[in-house]
């Protein structure tokens, strides 16, 4: 009854209760802090062009290239168990605005980042000398809110949008949203909330006046009538 084997299993369940009850309290911690997240984005420059929106396109198409302007504070998203924050922005809009409406959902990520705390670094996709600028930045420093205010003025988008059908031009009722994930050391991964909960708010703002997309770019000297 009291032999090796029946001490290491009572050692070692008591060591993952302690570790469960420790990790829960950490997660619930993260309810204790206030979440007030804000973003103002709008569209500068849009543009609809035809081509292979991809390397690997193996038909020419029609997609939007789309600019824009961001002002965010996520800051208070970041806690001392914060590992890090995924933001990014998105093109919308109505079910059969292009095309014949197959797509049901008509939503295309535009552009996205990581931003890590201090403490999670290491996980940064980043070269050496942009590291290490990092790193010298939040010495230190466990929490670093400043890394979740943001300012992108006339920023390129890194992904086109296309649509199903190959048509995109001229779509109407065309929106920027911005969405953010916060990835905890331990805890539940949190995502833009639509409603307020106890000390964690919901995100003001965060979404584009609507816009039209242009007609089809033609490139020069398209359209025009040869001379005889």
């Amino acid at each position: 009854m009291y032999n090796s084997l029946t001490r290491v299993q009572n050692v070692f369940g008591f060591f993952t209760t302690v570790a469960f009850v420790v990790a829960a309290l950490i997660a619930a911690s993260d309810f204790a802090s206030p979440r007030t997240p804000s973003a103002t984005v709008k569209a500068t420059n849009v543009q609809v062009v035809k081509g292979r929106p991809h390397y690997y396109s193996t038909k020419k198409e029609e997609y939007a290239i789309i600019k824009f302007s961001l002002d965010a504070d996520l800051s208070s998203l970041f806690t001392w168990n914060t590992k890090q924050l995924f933001v990014y922005v998105t093109a919308e809009w109505p079910a059969g605005g292009a095309g014949d409406g197959t797509n049901q959902t008509n939503k295309a990520v535009i552009w996205d980042a990581i931003i890590t705390s201090p403490s999670a670094d290491h996980l940064s996709n980043l070269g050496p000398a942009a590291l290490k600028k990092l790193r010298r930045g939040a010495a230190g420093k466990s929490v670093d809110p400043g890394r979740g205010r943001l300012s992108l003025k006339n920023q390129k988008p890194k992904y086109q949008i296309t649509h199903p059908t190959g048509r995109i031009a001229e779509t109407a009722d065309v929106a920027l949203r911005v969405h953010y994930n916060v990835q905890p050391w331990v805890g539940v991964l949190a995502w833009n909330q639509d409603a307020d909960l106890g000390l964690w708010k919901k995100l003001a703002g965060g979404v584009s006046a609507a816009f039209d997309l242009p007609a089809l770019k033609k490139k020069d000297g398209e359209g025009k009538t040869r001379r005889a």
